[in-house]
């Protein structure tokens, strides 16, 4: 008699685990784990308010800085294109791999008029990641602005197009566009963590960003500081 025949009460509770239904150990877990996991692309995202983000746009990054406690504000190496750019809007959050910007083009397609397109480019400096055809079509469909941390191309012909495109850096090479990302996830950029709907305000002095939950409260603030030092 074989030690599995001679032991049929282990194998009669195994049989009856299976007949019960109940989920093993393994099997709970992925199941946990697939209902806990978010979609790489989310679509539906809570905006900051468009009144909110007309009365931001009246103040200087470096005063809504200062009035939310000198944070927010992204680290220089991010600067525009040219110091007459300017803009605010709520924040669509794209997450990319180094040098591919699929995902890029998927903000695009679902982006709002007026959104601003803040980018993960993990910092890399050896492809660009936007150029002139896309700031184009940014334009056309009325996107407010791209931040990237990552490279650019095109950068004389962004300036005559007179789009607000703030990147680290310039380079001529074209970038892949086959790596799938994130959309609308919070992400890292220059020093901040940034969330989908958050308030982004840019200048020549760089882009500061706002959580959506405060900017409200952050307006009187800065109007209280701009009053101050102007009187």
């Amino acid at each position: 008699m074989s030690k599995a025949a001679g032991q049929p009460g282990r194998r009669h509770r195994h049989r009856s685990h299976i007949r019960r239904g109940r989920p093993t150990l393994v099997s709970t877990e992925i199941h946990m784990s697939s209902a806990a996991a978010l979609p790489d692309v989310i679509r539906d995202i809570t905006r900051v308010g468009a009144d909110i983000v007309v009365q931001a746009a009246r103040f200087p990054s470096s005063i809504l800085a200062d009035v939310a406690g000198r944070r927010g504000a992204l680290h220089g190496r991010i600067a525009p294109l040219s110091p007459s750019m300017r803009f605010a809007g709520p924040a669509l959050t794209v997450e990319v791999r180094p040098g591919d910007n699929l995902m890029i083009h998927a903000a695009m397609a679902i982006a709002q008029p007026g959104d601003v397109i803040v980018v993960d480019g993990k910092g890399d400096l050896a492809s660009a990641l936007m150029g002139e055809i896309m700031a184009r079509q940014c334009v056309a469909m009325g996107i407010a602005a791209v931040v990237l941390d990552g490279a650019v191309r095109d950068s004389e012909a962004v300036r005559e197009l007179g789009f607000p495109m703030y990147a680290a850096g310039l380079n001529p090479n074209g970038p892949t566009k086959s790596v799938p990302g994130r959309l609308n996830h919070p992400i890292s950029i220059g020093g901040v963590t940034v969330c989908p709907g958050d308030l982004v305000v840019g200048d020549a002095d760089g882009v500061t960003v706002i959580e959506r939950d405060k900017a409200a409260a952050m307006l009187p603030l800065a109007a209280q500081k701009v009053a101050a030092e102007t009187a």
